[in-house]
C-alpha cells in the first residue's frame, strides 16, 4: 500500500515537474524565467525558499530571482558573489547527484550571498539545520555553467529525500534549458534591436548626406571606385552641374575625366590618392575654370574602396589674382612687357637648353631730352611704342623685354650672327620712326647692339657683350665726322 502511494507520488511529480517545464519554455524574457524557475522551486517541490543566481557577462554570479518570504527577497536580490567562491562551494560539496549539499558549518561560504532561515534546530540525523545549503547547478546543453538554484526551508524540516531530490535535479536540468533559451532569445531581441536602431541610424545618415549633398552651395561628385566601372560617375549635385553648365544626365554621361582639360587629366587620376588637386574643368560653353577638387575614399561593409567623394570648388578668381601677382612679379608695369628678372629666367633657360641664341640690346637715343621737351606723359607713351614696334618685328616665340628707363633687351632663339645682324638692322630701322603724340611729331631713334650664342656662353657675358656693343654703335652715330 505504501509502495502504491509512493508511486503515485512521483507520477504526480512528474506531472508536475512537465507541467513546470512547459511553462517554463514558454516564457521568453529573461527576468521572466529566472522569476518562474524560484517559484516553481517553491510551489511544486516542497522548499520554503528557492533562489536562482545567474552568470554575469564579467563571469561572477548575481542573485536574480528569490521566491519565498519577503525577508529573503529583501536580504538577497540582486546581491553578487565572486564566480571563484562559487566554483570553491560546488566542488567541496558533497554530490546528491548533479547536486551539491553542504552540511552545516563544512565550508565557509565567502562573499556569497547569504540568509539564514530562522528555523529551529533539530537534534534528529536526518533533520535539515538552517545553515546547510542545497545546490543544483545550472548547467546549458554544452555544459556551460549558466547559473546556480539554492534551496531552504525543506517543507517538513527535513533533508529531501531521493525522489525529492530527482525531481530537483530533473527541474534544474530543464530550467537551465529555459534559462539558456531565454537568455539567448533576450540576446537575440536585443541584437535585433540594436540592428534596427543601427538601421535607422543608417537610414537617418544616408538622408543627412543626401541632402548635404544634394544641397551643398559648391559642386559634390561621387566617382565609383569598383573594378567593374571604376571611374563612372555616379552622382552629381545641382551646384557642380551650374557650374559647368551641364544637365546632370549629361554630366554623368560625360564623366568627370571627359570635362577635364586634357592637359590636366592626369592630375585627375591622380586626385584619387593625393586628395587634394587643382586642374582646369571644360564648362558646356568650352570655356575652361580653374577647380580645386578634394577627394576621399568611402568604403563599403566588406572593407573594399567604394566610391570617391569629390569636393568641386570654383578657384577662378584665385587663379585669376595669382595670375595678375604672377605677371606683375615679371612683366613691367608699364610697357606689359617681361621685366629684368623675368628675362634672366627665360636666357637661362634658353642657354640650358644649347639652343643657339641671339641678344639683341636696344636703347634708344636722346630719350631725356624726349622728356624734357614734350613731357614724361610724352616719354612714357613713347615706350609703350616702341614695345609695340620691338614685339611687332620679332617672331612668334621670340621675348622682348624691358630692362631699364629707355634700355629694352631681345631674345631671338634658332638665328646665326648673320640673322641676328639682320634683325638688329630691321628693329633699328622699326624704332627709328617719328611718333606722333597729342599733334606733335616726336622724333625717334634707337642704337641696337647684339651678341650672339651657340649655347656655350653665360647669361652675363652676352648681355655685357650686347650691351657693349650697342654703346660702340651709339658712339659711332654720334662721332663727329672729319672735315676735309
Amino acid at each position: 500500500m505504501h509502495q502504491a502511494q509512493d508511486v503515485h507520488a512521483r507520477l504526480a511529480a512528474l506531472r508536475l515537474l512537465y507541467r513546470v517545464a512547459a511553462d517554463l519554455n514558454a516564457v521568453r524574457d529573461l527576468t521572466a524565467t529566472l522569476q518562474a524557475v524560484a517559484d516553481a522551486v517553491v510551489s511544486s517541490l516542497g522548499f520554503g525558499i528557492a533562489v536562482v543566481n545567474v552568470v554575469r557577462p564579467d563571469g561572477d554570479l548575481e542573485v536574480a530571482a528569490v521566491a519565498g518570504s519577503e525577508e529573503s527577497r529583501q536580504a538577497l536580490s540582486g546581491r553578487v558573489g565572486s564566480r571563484a567562491d562559487w566554483e570553491r562551494l560546488l566542488a567541496s560539496g558533497e554530490g546528491w547527484g548533479s547536486l551539491r549539499f553542504i552540511p552545516e558549518g563544512s565550508v565557509d561560504p565567502g562573499d556569497i550571498p547569504s540568509y539564514i532561515p530562522d528555523l529551529p534546530v533539530v537534534d534528529e540525523p536526518d533533520a535539515w539545520h538552517p545553515l546547510d545549503v542545497l545546490l543544483a547547478p545550472l548547467r546549458a546543453p554544452g555544459g556551460e555553467l549558466v547559473g546556480v538554484i539554492s534551496v531552504d526551508e525543506p517543507a517538513n524540516g527535513k533533508r529531501p529525500g531521493e525522489w525529492q531530490c530527482e525531481l530537483l535535479e530533473m527541474f534544474a536540468m530543464h530550467a537551465a534549458i529555459a534559462i539558456d533559451n531565454a537568455r539567448l532569445h533576450t540576446e537575440a531581441r536585443q541584437a535585433l534591436a540594436r540592428l534596427e536602431q543601427e538601421q535607422a541610424a543608417l537610414r537617418a545618415s544616408e538622408e543627412s548626406f543626401r541632402l548635404a549633398f544634394e544641397n551643398a552651395p559648391s559642386g559634390m561628385a561621387m566617382t565609383s571606385l569598383r573594378p567593374a566601372d571604376h571611374g563612372r560617375l555616379m552622382r552629381v549635385n545641382e551646384a557642380l552641374c551650374d557650374m559647368l553648365g551641364y544637365p546632370e544626365l549629361l554630366l554623368r554621361r560625360l564623366g568627370l575625366a571627359t570635362v577635364t582639360h586634357p592637359e590636366d587629366r592626369e592630375l585627375l587620376d591622380a586626385c584619387e590618392h593625393a586628395g587634394s588637386v587643382e586642374l582646369r574643368l571644360l564648362r558646356a560653353d568650352g570655356t575652361a575654370l580653374w577647380a580645386a577638387l578634394r577627394s576621399s575614399i568611402v568604403y563599403h561593409a566588406a572593407g573594399e574602396p567604394d566610391f570617391l567623394l569629390i569636393h568641386v570648388e570654383d578657384i577662378e578668381d584665385r587663379k585669376r589674382r595669382e595670375q595678375t601677382l604672377r605677371h606683375r612679379a615679371s612683366h613691367d608695369p608699364l610697357t606689359g612687357l617681361p621685366n629684368r628678372a623675368e628675362l634672366r629666367v627665360r636666357l637661362e633657360r634658353l642657354l640650358a637648353a644649347r639652343t643657339t641664341l641671339g641678344v639683341l640690346f636696344c636703347d634708344l637715343d636722346d630719350f631725356k631730352t624726349i622728356n624734357d621737351t614734350y613731357g614724361h606723359h610724352a616719354g612714357d607713351a613713347v615706350l609703350v611704342e616702341v614695345a609695340v614696334r620691338l614685339q611687332s618685328g620679332v617672331r612668334d616665340g621670340d621675348t622682348v623685354a624691358r630692362v631699364g628707363g629707355d634700355e629694352f633687351v631681345v631674345l631671338a632663339g634658332g638665328l646665326g650672327p648673320g640673322d641676328v645682324e639682320d634683325l638688329a638692322a630691321r628693329l633699328a630701322a622699326t624704332v627709328s620712326a617719328p611718333f606722333e603724340y597729342e599733334g606733335q611729331q616726336i622724333p625717334i631713334s634707337a642704337s641696337v647692339g647684339i651678341s650672339w650664342s651657340d649655347g656655350a656662353s653665360q647669361a652675363e657675358d652676352l648681355m655685357r657683350a650686347a650691351d657693349r656693343h650697342m654703346y660702340e654703335r651709339k658712339r659711332a652715330r654720334t662721332k663727329p665726322r672729319a672735315v676735309s
